[in-house]
This record gives structure tokens, sequence and C-alpha cells, in this order.
């Protein structure tokens, strides 16, 4: 109640106070169909969100407490934008009940008029029917915290939800306190994580939707951070926790080759007075090592839902992403369009069959062809392995981009950052009954995204120099 403060602070006070008010419409107020006044509320709030950190930059206190608070926000709400929390808390519902959930579909048991858990019909028409019919692909440590909100809430869908969102929640406090404390050893600006903590695309999609993926990302951050510190053993075991999360981190395996088998470059380390270096030639044993904690950590976490039936079930659902599902697609939808005109139906099928091994490719270019001895460089590297990968995708669901939003923040590439903003255009194909999309809106999603993208890496030297030789 300082009058100093209030002074001082009186714009971000005056931005705080409207953020919370659309955040409050945004989270109890708004169905998904009404595209006028979601696009509003996002573009209002994405606004708002740029000058809160504008001009709070200097104040890591006083963001810190709006994160929290916009979050809180969303503590009691049912997610609007989302449906997949039910599916998680059928699977959570399910290992309780003494169900491997990787074997069972949900339609099986409700085909049969089989209730398995509870409040299982409500849960099966929440998830919808295409969720329903097919098997989990949710890896274990999500699986866990499944069940553990199943534990305190087994009978109540808010309840679980809330349990949920507090796991997303701290596990974004989590990331805010390890980024930080990673941009300060890179010697960055720290005031850059809020780019990604007090993003309402990271607001929405993770604490409102409850998507998994900040809690992916802590885990990606803090063995990146480890591994800065030449802690590679607990660097692997973190890693394996943020797979076991989320597979995405599979894809940047290959990466930290250069980084573990040639000299990296010496570190002043802030919080001392010697200089130390983050790994220097740990060699190829340690790159052995680091991969085998990964794989050997990774196959522990699976180990109590293992069987053959899991195998073949686990790997059917993954390649569907791949095979049978389109959403929000770009330069794919491209390759679908000239199929089509081929072949007069849709090559989904055999377009598929390309993109891990486009994206394989891509990783290997990025592996030795371009520098990763350090963590600012492997970083990069993340950042455009995801990026390509995205890029030729079957299926983009907006929380997707928060990998690379998180990635973005320790490099000079705002691509992420504006993708984060447009990525909402790609709501309007629920405005109709068949969730069809208008690819006059995706075109200008990525138009606008590819736009920004070339002008980073092609076109403007000077970024591009800053990053690469740094």
């Amino acid at each position: 109640m300082n009058p100093t403060f209030f002074k001082s602070h009186k714009t971000p006070l005056l931005f705080t106070l409207f953020s919370v008010a659309f955040y409050l419409s945004f989270a109890y107020d708004l169905v998904r169909t009404d595209y006028i006044k979601l696009i509003s509320l996002y573009s209002a709030l994405f606004f708002l969100f740029y000058k809160l950190v504008q001009t709070g930059n200097s104040d890591f206190k006083f963001l810190l407490g709006m994160a929290i608070l916009f979050r809180i926000v969303f503590l009691f709400a049912t997610p609007n934008l989302s449906q997949d929390f039910y599916r998680f808390i059928w699977d959570g519902r399910m290992i309780l009940a003494g169900f491997n959930p990787y074997l069972f579909t949900p339609e099986s048991f409700i085909s049969s008029s089989t209730f398995p858990v509870a409040q299982a019909q409500e849960l099966y028409y929440g998830m919808g029917a295409l969720n329903a019919s097919h098997f989990t692909n949710y890896p274990p440590i999500k699986q866990f915290i499944f069940m553990v909100a199943a534990f305190i809430s087994g009978k109540s869908i808010l309840g679980s939800a809330i349990v949920f969102r507090l796991f997303i929640i701290a596990a974004d406090i989590g990331t805010l306190y390890v980024g930080k404390k990673l941009l300060e050893r890179l010697k960055m600006p720290v005031h850059t994580i809020f780019w990604y903590i007090l993003n309402p695309f990271i607001i929405i999609e993770l604490t409102g939707n409850l998507h998994f993926e900040g809690i992916m990302i802590f885990f990606l951050l803090l063995s990146l951070y480890l591994l800065h510190l030449g802690k590679w053993k607990s660097a692997a075991v973190s890693f394996a926790l943020s797979v076991s999360v989320k597979l995405i981190p599979l894809l940047l395996l290959p990466l930290f080759f250069q980084y573990f088998t040639k000299k990296n470059t010496a570190i002043h380390n802030s919080d001392q007075t010697n200089i130390v270096s983050t790994s220097a030639a740990l060699g190829l044993p340690k790159l052995l090592g680091f991969y085998g904690i990964i794989g050997v950590t990774t196959l522990l976490l699976f180990a109590p839902f293992f069987s053959s039936e899991f195998i073949q079930n686990y790997s059917k659902t993954v390649g569907l992403w791949f095979s049978a599902f389109e959403f929000n697609a770009s330069l794919y939808y491209v390759a679908r369009e000239i199929g089509y005109r081929l072949t007069g139906y849709n090559q989904i099928a055999f377009i598929g069959k390309f993109i891990p091994m486009l994206t394989i490719l891509t990783v290997l270019i990025l592996t030795f062809f371009r520098k990763n001895t350090s963590i600012k460089h492997l970083i990069v590297s993340m950042l455009f392995a995801v990026s390509i990968y995205y890029f030729i995708s079957t299926t983009i669901h907006p929380w997707y981009l928060a990998t690379l939003l998180i990635l973005s923040i320790f490099t000079t590439y705002k691509f992420p950052l504006v993708w984060s903003f447009m990525i909402i255009l790609s709501y309007l194909s629920y405005t109709n009954t068949q969730h069809s999309e208008n690819p006059w809106i995706i075109g200008l999603e990525y138009l606008i995204v590819y736009a920004v993208f070339i002008w980073e890496v092609f076109i403007k030297k000077d970024r591009q120099k800053a990053v690469f030789h740094i």
C-alpha cells in the first residue's frame, strides 16, 4: 500500500487491471464459437502483455506478481478452447481403477455400456468421439499427474482440472526461476523470460486449457541449465523427464553431438570470480552416457505400463499424427493440394511418410553442419529443428508453439512470438459445426509467420551474425 509504489507503477497497474478483467471474461464468459469476442479479447490481452513487459521490465518482482495473478484468475475455470482434459481425467481414473490406460479406448467401454470410472459418460461426451476412439498417447509423467488428480478429486471434473492447473502453474514458476538463472549465466537480459511467462498465449493455452507443454518445458529448460553447469548426468535425467511428459524433445537428441565431442569456449560464471567451462571436451563416452541415462530413465518410467500390446497401441496412435490427423498445417496443405490435383484424393498417407524422413534429415544437417558447441548455439539449433518440423507437419495445435516460444527467449529470433499471436486464428475453424478450416485464414496466419521467419533468418544479416557468431 505504499503511495510511492502506486505512483511509480500507475501505468503498469492500469494495464494489469484491464488484463485481469479480460482474463476473467476469457476464462468464465467465452464460448470458442464466438470468434469476434475470442479474437478481440486475445488481441487486447496481447497488446496489454506487450505494454506490461515494455514498461515494467525493470521491476522483476512486479512482473512475477502479475504472472501469478493472471494464472490464478483461471483456477476455477473449465477449459473452453480444448476438450483434451476430459481424456486426462479418464486416464487417471482408469489407473486408479486398476486398468492400464494404454490398452483400452473409452469407446470400447461406452459402446458396451460399461462404465469403469466415475462420470464415465460425461467424460466420454466431453472428450469427443474422435479422442475416445483412439488409444491414449500421453507419456508416463502425465499419467502420474492424471492419477494424482483422480486420487485427490475422483468424482469432480472441476476438482481434477484444478489439480492439473496447480501442477502447470508450479511448472511455469519453475520455468521462470530456471530461465532467469540460465539467462544470467548466458549474460542475457533476465526480463526477456517474461515474453514467455506473461504471454497470454502461454497463460491461456497452458493454465487455461490445461495443456502440459509447460511441464515438459520446465524439465527441458532445467536440463539445459544443468548442462551449462557441467552436471550432465542430472541434465540427462531431467531431459528424460521432459520426454516422459511430451515426446517432442526426442527430436533434439542428435543435436548434443558437438556439444559433448568438441571443445566449448570457457564462459565466465557471474556468481563466482573464477572462469568455468560449460563442459569442455566432454567426449564421446560422456555423450553415450548422456544418451544412456536418458534411455534408461525413460524406459523405467514407461515400465509400469509395458506390454507387447502397449507397444503396438502406442506406436499406432503416434503414427496417426503423420497419416490421419490434419489441422492448421502450412507446407503440408500445399503438398496435399498438389496431391488432390494429381490424383483426385487426399494423399496424407503417402505424404505423411516423408515428414519423419525430412525431419530427421533436417536434424542431421543441424547436428553436423552447424556449430553446437555452446548452450546458445545448441538452443538456436533446437529452435530451427522444431520450427522446420512444425512447418512440414500435418497437425499444429496452438499449444505446440510453447516449445518454440521458450527456445526463442534465448535467441534474437522473434518469429515464435509473432506466431504466438497469429495462432489464435486457428480457432476460427470451430465457428462452424463441421470444424472445417478456411484456407484464407490459415494462409494469412502463415503468410505473416513465414514473412518474419524469412526476414530474420535470411535477410536481416546483422541479426543472423549476432546469433551464429556470438
